[in-house]
């Protein structure tokens, strides 16, 4: 049933856009109230200034990597809220990644059913980290030869 694989993948994709809008407010606010303090305290606060603009530059590529492969989406979200990206550019990278991942899940599922389950869950992930992996590649390829 395409109908209930495209409601599922839907609901996913609301569910962890708004835990990624939570997860930026907690980096933005635990940053201001603790983090920058204490990184004040011990002389990092240029050193993180420095992380955060390389981090916002990368932004959009860094929340689209971790919204598809298996490292930690949270963790981007939270330090996408401390680095102080763009708000727009977090919530479009995150859709867009949440999006595919959940979207072709479910497509999957709904396609070859049950079977495709251990595939999924043993698979996917690295699948997803292969074509970031070429992706980057061709971008260095692209700019650099």
């Amino acid at each position: 049933r395409a109908t209930g694989a495209v409601w599922g993948a839907a609901v996913a994709l609301c569910a962890s856009g708004l835990g990624g809008v939570l997860g930026y407010a907690s980096g933005a606010f635990a940053y201001e109230t603790l983090g920058q303090p204490i990184l004040a305290a011990m002389g990092k606060g240029d050193a993180m200034a420095e992380f955060s603009e390389r981090f916002n530059d990368f932004g959009f590529w860094a929340v689209l990597t971790a919204g598809i492969t298996p490292f930690p989406y949270k963790v981007i979200t939270i330090m996408s809220g401390w680095t102080g990206m763009p708000i727009g550019t977090f919530i479009a990278s995150s859709i867009l990644a949440r999006g595919l991942r959940f979207f072709i899940v479910a497509g999957l599922l709904w396609k070859f059913g049950a079977p495709v389950r251990v595939f999924i869950e043993r698979r996917l992930g690295l699948m997803f980290t292969r074509v970031v992996v070429l992706l980057i590649g061709g971008f260095f390829a692209l700019r650099y030869l």
